[in-house]
């Protein structure tokens, strides 16, 4: 436990005491301070306030008893990462095809949590090592993290406020004529609780706008751009739609092979074992900048791969395409 004291400056009359703390202390966000304040750990003309809007008038004598914040135990491991970019505020990763996010169940480390750790370790003194969103294990693609706890808050609020943009290639099983928007709740599984499934009636609200790439005979090329983020969004949309991606798991169909279907582009799906599904853009304003960032990661082998394979089988079948 640390102590902070100070004067409110004059001109800071009219203020409210949440405001004020996060003027005045530095490197620490403005709902950890909300916190302290609630849980009685700030005191003004040595009188303990519990009240994060109350207004100050100018000239009170603040003290703020500042908890020391958890260190993370999970184990800092050497696993390599593909930084995309880096200053004092974010990171941008990159994230294969088969590393999980977070420790878990069934995943206890030789996560993307521990990789951060070894790369900076600094970030054991951020929840989660300061990652914000997710990545499902078997979905590649570019993911954001913040390097101090201000940063962290402020990505936080970009995604609760869907102003971080993210749009996913994906291959699914089917033919789609258009793009379009899904708007349908997601909710945890009633029996399968390592699923999600649409439910309109307890289900959060959920986002996905989509639109075609590129057709094939029996499969499609589409690009969602996510409005909201939840947990498996686009494979749990996708398949309620009716074109579930390619290879997934849990919400996709049995593998579907078209008449006629070579040997050799068969064996390029049937060597697919996980939704075909990548994070290829992700947007969002600096929290320290105020400069909007752009960032994107092409296809990786397997799923450029995969499309060849499934423009090759439409070119040995144009009357089917």
């Amino acid at each position: 436990m640390s102590e902070w004291t100070s004067r409110v400056p004059l001109e800071m009359g009219g203020t409210r005491l949440d405001g004020v703390l996060g003027q005045l202390v530095e490197g620490v966000s403005r709902a950890r301070l909300k916190t302290c304040i609630e849980s009685g750990l700030v005191t003004v003309n040595g009188q303990v306030v519990t009240r994060a809007r109350q207004t100050m008038l100018g000239g009170e004598f603040l003290s703020l008893e500042l908890p020391e914040r958890e260190v993370l135990t999970y184990e800092a491991q050497d696993i390599p990462l593909d930084v995309v970019y880096e200053d004092e505020g974010v990171l941008v990763i990159n994230k294969p095809a088969g590393l999980v996010v977070h420790p878990g169940a069934g995943n206890s480390d030789g996560t993307l949590l521990n990789a951060l750790l070894h790369y900076d370790e600094n970030l054991a003194n951020l929840a989660r090592a300061g990652i914000v969103h997710r990545l499902d294990k078997m979905t590649s693609g570019l993911l954001v993290v913040a390097k101090t706890e201000v940063v962290q808050l402020a990505l936080t609020d970009l995604l609760k406020d869907h102003n971080v943009a993210r749009i996913y290639d994906a291959v699914v099983v089917g033919c789609l004529v258009a793009g379009g928007t899904i708007e349908a709740g997601i909710a945890r599984h009633s029996t399968d609780r390592t699923k999600m499934t649409v439910n309109d009636m307890v289900g959060r609200d959920a986002v996905t706008h989509y639109r075609v790439a590129q057709k094939f005979r029996a499969h499609t090329h589409v690009r969602c751009q996510l409005e909201t983020g939840r947990t498996h969004q686009i494979r749990v949309h996708m398949a309620h739609l009716g074109y579930p991606l390619l290879g997934d798991p849990e919400y996709g169909k049995r593998l579907y092979l078209p008449r006629g279907m070579s040997q050799e582009v068969g064996d390029v799906l049937r060597a697919f074992k996980r939704q075909a599904l990548h994070a290829a853009e992700l947007s969002f304003e600096h929290p320290l900048t105020g400069e909007l960032m752009h960032f994107e990661a092409p296809l990786p082998d397997d799923m450029q791969g995969l499309i060849a394979a499934l423009a090759q089988d439409s070119l040995e079948h144009p009357s089917d395409y």
